[in-house]
């Protein structure tokens, strides 16, 4: 799998040394602390090397992290490890794994990876599908999408990489585009706000899951 392949290529130089979260982490475990207690069952969809699960594994009952980056998961488990975090787990998986039983998180992550799937509004479906009545999907997300001048120069290069297949297919959302694919798949803006207004904006978004989405089928291949 091409897209596979370069996350295990990059997980190596993943981590910044001597750094363990960015700014725009930090915003974004500020923002999801409030949604966690010691109740919660969390899943990170597109963890990478764990960094935020890690962080927000205080908060929460239990937390699991998939990736589909065997690289990822192994640097991500070296770190719990380290810590001495015991209630996470990491696994190479897709959302679409069968491990993964519908109704059984509170709060599922998704940071900047909607862009980055073959079928967006299939995984949005398939994260209503885990959470249970009332979860919370948390999610952040470049707009590659938005009409400026900036960032439609910017995003040339991207197109022609995705196109020639040297990196996954990129979904160029709007903020207006991404919201009205959330709550299409059956759920409610809680909040909304840009994490980065230039030269790129990046969306975060905290949903309520208020109806079962029914639109994801399992018989479907499944996908990243």
């Amino acid at each position: 799998m091409k897209s596979e392949t370069m996350w295990n290529k990059l997980a190596k130089n993943w981590d910044t040394p001597g750094v363990s979260l960015g700014e725009n982490d930090l915003k974004i475990i500020e923002r999801t602390k409030k949604y966690l207690d010691a109740s919660a069952v969390v899943l990170d969809y597109g963890c990478a090397t764990g960094s935020i699960a890690l962080e927000i594994a205080g908060m929460a009952k239990e937390v699991r992290g998939i990736d589909i980056s065997a690289n990822m998961i192994e640097l991500a488990r070296t770190k719990a490890d380290e810590r001495g975090v015991k209630n996470i787990a990491f696994t190479k998986a897709t959302v679409f794994d069968e491990s993964l039983k519908e109704g059984t998180f509170d709060v599922i992550l998704s940071l900047s990876i909607l862009h980055l799937v073959e079928n967006p509004a299939r995984v949005i479906g398939r994260v209503n599908q885990l959470l249970k009545p009332g979860g919370i999907f948390i999610s952040a997300t470049p707009c590659l999408g938005e009409k400026t001048f900036l960032s439609m120069l910017m995003n040339i290069p991207i197109f022609v990489l995705s196109k020639l297949g040297l990196i996954p297919s990129i979904t160029f959302f709007s903020a207006s585009s991404l919201v009205e694919t959330i709550t299409s798949a059956g759920f409610q803006i809680v909040e909304q706000e840009d994490l980065l207004a230039r030269p790129l904006r990046e969306c975060f978004i905290v949903a309520r899951k208020t109806r079962k989405e029914v639109a994801c089928l399992p018989t479907l291949k499944p996908i990243v």
